[in-house]
C-alpha cells in the first residue's frame, strides 16, 4: 500500500479509536476502544521511521532523527499539564476528544508532505509466522501482568510463560525454513542490530516504567493533584528535547560503546535515585531530578534507535524497522508490567496503611528498576570501540508512498 497510505491510515485509526473512547460508557468499551487507539498509534511510529530511513542517506540518518524526534516530544510537554487541567475543569472524555483536530492537521501535513509513489513489491503475507510472533508476545505480556493487576497464580504465569517461550522457539525455526519470513534470522548476522535489539529490550525494560511510576509517585506517593503533577513533567521533556541537538555530537566524537554504556549507567542511577524522594523536598529540587532523567533518557532512545538501523540495507531496512518496533513494543509493555509487580510486591512488603509505607514501596520500587537498566549497560559494551556514525551510502531516491 505504500508508505503514505499506510501512515494516513493509522491517524485515521487512532482517530477512531480517540472517538471510541469519549463515547465509552462502561469500563470494558474504553479498554476496546483503547485497543483500535493503539493499532493506529502503533502503525504510526514504525511507518514515520521507515520513511526516513529511506528518504535520508546513512551518515545523516542520525542528525535527521535527532532532529525529527523534537516536535515528537511536544505533546509529552503538553500532554501531562494539558490532561491534569481538562480532568478538573471539564471531564475525562476531553483527554480523548483533544486528538481529533491534531489527527486533522496530521492527514493535511501527510497528504501535503509525504512523497506517493508505488509500493516495493513484497512476498507473500506469513501469516503463520506473524500468529507464533504474536501468541508468543501476548503471553509473555499476560504472564507478567498476571504476577500483579490479573492476579493469576503461579500456576497460571508458569503456563503463559511455557506456551510464549514455546511459540517464539516455533517462529524461529519457521523464519529459517521459509525463504520471505516477517523478520529474517539473517537480520541478526547484522553486529549493530543484534546488539541495539538486545540493548533495547533490556533497557527499555527498566526505564519504559517510569511514564508509569512517576505520575503515580507524585500522586499516591507524594499528594499532587492531577494539574501539578502535569506540571512537573515539563522539565522532564523540556530537558529531552534540548539534549537532542547535543545527540549528533556526542556520538560522533565519542562512538556509540561510550556513550551508549555511561549514558545507560546514569539512565539507571537517575531513577535509582526516585528513591530517595520525600513529600518534604521542595519542587524545585524534583524538578532538576526529572530534568536530569529526561536529558539522559533522550540521549539513550536517540543513541539506541540510530545504533540498531544505521547497517541495515535499503532492501531489508522495512523488516528490520518492524523488528525494532515490535521490540520497543515489548520492552515497554513489559516493563509496565514489570514495575507494577515489583510495586504489587513491595506493596505488600510494606504494607499500605499509611503514606510512609506506600511511599517505600515507591522507593524500592525505583531502586530496582533502575538496576535492571543499569545492567543493560553490559550490552552496549559488546560494541566495537569505533562504532561511529555510518558511512555515506546511498539511499532511495523515492520514498515509496
Amino acid at each position: 500500500f505504500g508508505t503514505r497510505r499506510v501512515y494516513l491510515f493509522a491517524i485515521v485509526l487512532f482517530a477512531i479509536g480517540s472517538v471510541l473512547c469519549a463515547l465509552s460508557q462502561s469500563l470494558t468499551q474504553l479498554v476496546a476502544a483503547r485497543v483500535v487507539q493503539g493499532l493506529g498509534g502503533a502503525l504510526l511510529l514504525p511507518v514515520g521511521r521507515l520513511a526516513v530511513l529511506r528518504s535520508f542517506p546513512r551518515s545523516m540518518f542520525l542528525p535527521a532523527m535527532s532532529f525529527i524526534s523534537i516536535p515528537g516530544l511536544i505533546g509529552p510537554l503538553i500532554g501531562p499539564t494539558l490532561g491534569g487541567w481538562l480532568v478538573e475543569v471539564a471531564s475525562w472524555h476531553w483527554i480523548f476528544l483533544i486528538n481529533l483536530p491534531v489527527a486533522v492537521a496530521g492527514c493535511v501535513a501527510t497528504l501535503v508532505a509525504m512523497k506517493g509513489a508505488s509500493a516495493p513489491s513484497v512476498g507473500r503475507f506469513d501469516m503463520t509466522g506473524y500468529l507464533m510472533l504474536a501468541f508468543g508476545m501476548v503471553s509473555l505480556s499476560l504472564a507478567l501482568d498476571g504476577l500483579s493487576g490479573l492476579g493469576l497464580r503461579q500456576a497460571g504465569v508458569l503456563v503463559l510463560l511455557v506456551f510464549g517461550l514455546a511459540s517464539l522457539t516455533a517462529y524461529w525455526l519457521h523464519a529459517a525454513r521459509r525463504p520471505d519470513p516477517l523478520f529474517s534470522p539473517s537480520l541478526f548476522s547484522i553486529p549493530t542490530l543484534s546488539i541495539g535489539l538486545l540493548g533495547n529490550l533490556f533497557s527499555r525494560l527498566g526505564n519504559s516504567c517510569m511514564p508509569f511510576l512517576v505520575p503515580l509517585l507524585l500522586q499516591v506517593g507524594m499528594g499532587y493533584p492531577p494539574m501539578q503533577a502535569g506540571l512537573m513533567m515539563l522539565p522532564l521533556v523540556i530537558a529531552g528535547m534540548a539534549v537532542k541537538r547535543l545527540a549528533t555530537t556526542l556520538i560522533t566524537q565519542q562512538g556509540y560503546r561510550r556513550v551508549l554504556v555511561v549514558n545507560t549507567a546514569l539512565v539507571g542511577l537517575t531513577m535509582a535515585s526516585f528513591s530517595l524522594t520525600s513529600p518534604a523536598h521542595p519542587w524545585w529540587l524534583m524538578s532538576i531530578q526529572l530534568a536530569c532523567f529526561g536529558a539522559v533518557n533522550s540521549l539513550q532512545f536517540t543513541a539506541m534507535n540510530t545504533l540498531t538501523l544505521k547497517d541495515i540495507d535499503n532492501a531489508r531496512a522495512s523488516s528490520g524497522n518492524s523488528l525494532l518496533s515490535m521490540v520497543q513494543m515489548l520492552a515497554m509493555g513489559m516493563g509496565v508490567a514489570t514495575a507494577g509487580a515489583v510495586l504489587a510486591g513491595f506493596t505488600g512488603f510494606f504494607g499500605s496503611g499509611s503514606p510512609a509505607q506506600t511511599l517505600s514501596a515507591f522507593h524500592a520500587t525505583f531502586a530496582c528498576m533502575g538496576v535492571i537498566t543499569l545492567a543493560s549497560s553490559a550490552i552496549f559494551w559488546q560494541l566495537r570501540g569505533s562504532e561511529r556514525a555510518a558511512p555515506d551510502t546511498p539511499a532511495d531516491a523515492a520514498d515509496p508512498g
